[in-house]
């Protein structure tokens, strides 16, 4: 029964080099991880793909048969792999054997998961080979400083949610970075439980150039919050505890730590650690220096209990484990990927 996750996001959003980080981060705890790469326009990776597309196909030899551009290109590949996809089975089955763990790198254009069906074909026919998936989408953190890109931002992963139908982790990624995007309208926390719209919409409103679609942001704001399916994670990848923090959730999603205690799975996740999502933010918001408009990077007013972690009453193997995790996970290094 393999296990993993598909990767996606919009370009720039650092797809790459979270799952170069992550293969870094999980064979160092033991687990056997292997990267497909399905993304045709992905080339000098940082990592080494055991499986990839351009093997297949790519996407200049697309583009030039067929006289498409990068978008059509792009789409053309990966309807190609769905026809093809007894190739995919074929270059995953030695490793599916060997119980290695998968990370799916897919293509960052977004009309592939939100209007394209291939991707969603590709899933399915994996999950009827009982792979266990689920689906990571990276987000900019950036996005959080502008109310119109943020509302967007929650727009996309709401659709790619509805669309793809796997368990769904939503990500904000470089959050390291944050303070140099800019200051926030709100506390982190906000922005990551996805609070009520209705303060960000007065925001939204308030732009010259959106204001006179007030009523058009107002409905999709209700769509969304009518959903009430996305959320955010926090990631920075040179950090290895949000890593380590990231991929509890992420096996969590998939079932990988209900199944057997391989090495790397008592390693990592003591199945019923749970996370508080708050907690997570507010220290995040702390910890790379996160502000908000005014200069206040304080908790907002409902955060009396910040104290009271989500974790501390979770059955996670009690105070040893968490020693011990943590000592490994202060002795692994991430090497981060920088384009060139």
């Amino acid at each position: 029964m393999p296990f993993g996750q598909v990767v996606i996001g919009p370009p720039g959003s650092g797809k790459t080099t979270y799952c170069n980080g992550v293969q870094q981060f999980l064979n160092a705890m033991g687990r056997k991880t292997v990267i497909v790469n399905l993304d045709p326009a992905n080339e000098n990776t940082p990592y080494e793909s055991s499986v990839n597309i351009e093997d297949l196909i790519t996407l200049g030899d697309a583009m030039d048969a067929y006289q498409l551009g990068p978008n059509g290109g792009m789409v053309y590949c990966i309807e190609y792999l769905e026809k093809n996809v007894e190739w995919l089975d074929a270059q995953l089955k030695p490793y599916a054997k060997d119980e290695c763990y998968f990370i799916f790198d897919c293509p960052g254009q977004v009309e592939l998961y939100t209007h394209n069906q291939s991707i969603k074909r590709i899933v399915r026919h994996l999950e009827a080979q009982d792979y266990r998936l689920a689906c990571l989408q990276l987000v900019d953190a950036s996005y959080c400083t502008e109310a119109a890109k943020f509302i967007s931002v929650l727009l996309l992963s709401l659709t790619t949610m509805t669309m793809l139908e796997l368990p769904h982790i939503n990500v904000l990624s470089k959050i390291d970075l944050l303070e140099s995007f800019g200051e926030l309208d709100f506390n982190l926390e906000y922005y990551t439980s996805v609070m009520d719209l209705s303060y960000l919409l007065f925001h939204l409103n308030e732009r010259e150039t959106s204001k006179r679609f007030g009523e058009l942001n107002k409905a999709i704001c209700e769509l969304i919050e009518d959903f009430n399916l996305v959320g955010f994670n926090t990631l920075s990848i040179q950090d290895k505890r949000s890593v380590a923090s990231l991929l509890k959730e992420v096996d969590k999603a998939n079932g990988y730590i209900f199944g057997a205690l391989t090495e790397g799975n008592e390693n990592i996740l003591m199945a019923a650690d749970a996370t508080d999502l708050l907690v997570e933010a507010r220290e995040a918001q702390v910890r790379y220096s996160a502000l908000v408009s005014g200069g206040n990077s304080g908790n907002s007013g409902n955060s009396g209990n910040s104290g009271n972690s989500g974790g501390s009453g979770g059955s996670g193997g009690g105070p040893a484990a968490s020693s011990k995790l943590g000592s490994m996970i202060e002795g692994l290094s991430i090497v981060e990927h920088h384009d060139q």
